[in-house]
């Protein structure tokens, strides 16, 4: 029996080592998937900044590039590295794209929030996920082969590869995922908030729009400023829906070419070291900033929301 009970300690000792081990090897592990996350960012613009480093320090002129809406960049006598047009074909299609996805958005978000209950919700979650992992080339196929011979006989208009059929395919894809996060953040409303308006004769539309919107605004702006982000990231189906052309957009039926489409198409037609190959690299740089600039702004409005 003593020497039993000598034992315990060392027993109780070597399990309480062992646990700290544990504990100290999930805590590495989690802090290496946290980093890692980070050191990936860096290492891709590290990357793209490289790569295009040389045309922008001896080649880039700003005003041609920002300013000037003719590109053609494999030109042998007279190469134009003007992207006015690609960034005024991107932000066309993404806005249209935020006019069709919004709407969506919020309405399947409040009714799965706010009206569905037990089965139904599930399964009308599990359909807006499912919505979400359709991939991006197959969006693109709907464009071409269905939306495109949609608009040409709805319209009469030459063309059914334009703004309007990019625009509706990336506002149908931006959707899902708007809707599935909007849906979280009006669940996370607490139940008392719509218990008290209710408690005060407040109909159920009333507390929705007064109460839980407002109470829910962070998450909301969260979603839309996701689907914008996946507006501007987008390629294979907005390379596939917008004609790829190069104008500058005066209506909803001009073909019109992304910056992402433009990077895709051509990289791999390009010499490396070329302008050209610079060019599509400085366009990427220039990308990853907007991307970083919009997650920032999202930060800081998201904060000044809950500081107000």
């Amino acid at each position: 029996m003593q020497q039993s009970s000598n034992n315990l300690p060392g027993n109780a000792f070597d399990r309480r080592t062992m646990d700290w081990y544990i504990d100290k090897l999930m805590q590495l592990l989690v802090f290496i998937g946290g980093i890692s996350a980070i050191i990936f960012i860096i290492g891709i613009f590290v990357f793209i900044t490289m790569e295009g480093m040389d045309f922008v320090f001896g080649r880039l002129d700003v005003a041609e590039f920002f300013t000037s809406e003719y590109w053609s960049p494999s030109d042998e006598d007279d190469p134009e590295f003007g992207i006015l047009a690609l960034i005024a074909g991107t932000a066309s299609v993404t806005g249209l794209a935020m006019l069709v996805a919004i709407p969506f958005a919020l309405g399947s978000a409040i009714y799965i929030g706010e009206f569905a209950s037990g089965k139904k919700r599930e399964y009308l979650k599990v359909l807006v996920e499912l919505l979400a992992a359709i991939p991006s080339v197959v969006w693109g196929f709907i464009g071409l082969s269905i939306m495109n011979p949609l608009i040409i006989d709805v319209f009469d208009v030459p063309v059914g590869l334009n703004i309007l059929n990019a625009g509706v395919i990336l506002g149908l894809m931006a959707a899902p995922i708007m809707a599935s996060i909007a849906e979280d953040a009006l669940k996370a409303v607490p139940d008392g908030y719509r218990e008290a308006a209710e408690a005060m004769g407040a109909t159920r539309w009333q507390v929705i729009f007064k109460v839980v919107l407002p109470a829910a605004k962070n998450g909301l702006l969260g979603a839309v400023l996701l689907g914008v982000g996946r507006g501007f990231g987008e390629t294979m189906a907005v390379l596939m829906a917008t004609g790829h052309s190069v104008n500058m957009p005066t209506s909803i039926f001009d073909s019109v070419r992304a910056l992402t489409a433009t990077i895709a198409a051509e990289l791999g037609e390009t010499a490396v070291g070329s302008d050209h190959y610079g060019v599509l690299f400085t366009i990427g740089i220039f990308l990853f900033l907007i991307t970083f600039v919009i997650n920032l702004s999202a930060d800081l409005i998201v904060r000044g929301v809950r500081k107000g």
